[in-house]
Formats: structure tokens, C-alpha cells, sequence
């Protein structure tokens, strides 16, 4: 006695021999692979219906999911105070913004991250000038001395950040 039934894919109906129950072949009109069922295939499988309430609970939190992430991407940063205050920045003279970059450089390399940040939020309102000094010193055959024993690689790693994290 043979095995009938039909191609998943193409509809066609198939002859297998029993011996081919419960193994996967080709289809011959649509050459897809296709499960060969067994003998016992007449048996009636009971499913289970869809909860309609599982699968809008799903939806939901999918669309929230991707509200939320979409919020995020759109996010910027927002200074703090009033919009006038974000203008006016007080002058500073290229060595005392210098020896902050400096400084942010050398904890970045110590791993100091939460001083570090403090640190660049100092020079971040000075973005322009800051970006100056950044380039002069990664492009100085001579490290400054505080980071001398940082490796060039490394410190050419922390400048980027920062020129990236102020522009």
C-alpha cells in the first residue's frame, strides 16, 4: 500500500512507498522538498485556536516597541536652562581649554569615566576651538608629556571620540 498525499508547495498529489513514511523527499512536479508522512497520517491532529487577545497583545507591544525605539533615535540632547543660556559661553583661551582636553585625555586612558565626563562636558560647549587643538595634537609628532605613556594608537582612538563626541 502506498503513501498519498500533497505537495505543501504545489498541490500536487503524491505516491510514495510506505517505506518513504516519516522521511523527506522531492516533489516530483515541483522538486521542493516535502515530509513524506507515515502511515498513521490519517490520525486527526487537535489544535488549539489562536487567542485573539495573545496575538493583539502582541501587536500592541510591538508598535510600542517600535514608538519607543523610534523616540530614541530621535532624541538629542537638550541643554540644560533656558534656550538663551545654551549661547552665551564664556570665553576661554586655548591654553586653559588645551590642558581640559589634556586632562579628559588622560582619565579617558586612566579609565576615570565618570570624571572624564564631567570633564568633557566642559569642553563640549567649546566645540569649534576644542576641535582646533584636538587636530594640533593628534597630528604633533611629540606627545604632550601628560600622555606620553599612552600608546599613539589609543590616543588617537580618545581623540576621535572626543572630536566626534564635541562636533
Amino acid at each position: 500500500m502506498a503513501i498519498i498525499f500533497h505537495c505543501e508547495h504545489c498541490g500536487k498529489k503524491i505516491e510514495a512507498p510506505d517505506n518513504a513514511g516519516g522521511k523527506r523527499g522531492k516533489c516530483p512536479a515541483c522538486h521542493n522538498k516535502v515530509y513524506i508522512p507515515g502511515l498513521d497520517y490519517d490520525e486527526e491532529l487537535t489544535l488549539a485556536p489562536i487567542d485573539s487577545d495573545d496575538d493583539a497583545k502582541q501587536k500592541e507591544l510591538l508598535a510600542e516597541t517600535h514608538k519607543l525605539t523610534q523616540e530614541i533615535l530621535q532624541e538629542r540632547d537638550i541643554p540644560d536652562g533656558p534656550a538663551g543660556a545654551a549661547m552665551s559661553v564664556p570665553e576661554v583661551s586655548d591654553k586653559e581649554l588645551t590642558k581640559n582636553i589634556i586632562v579628559y585625555l588622560r582619565q579617558m586612558a586612566d579609565g576615570e569615566l565618570d570624571e572624564a565626563q564631567r570633564t568633557a562636558d566642559l569642553i563640549a560647549p567649546y566645540g569649534p576651538q576644542a576641535v582646533k587643538i584636538l587636530d594640533s595634537i593628534a597630528l604633533s609628532e611629540i606627545p604632550e608629556p601628560e600622555l606620553a605613556d599612552i600608546p599613539q594608537q589609543v590616543l588617537s582612538g580618545l581623540i576621535r571620540n572626543l572630536r566626534t563626541r564635541i562636533s
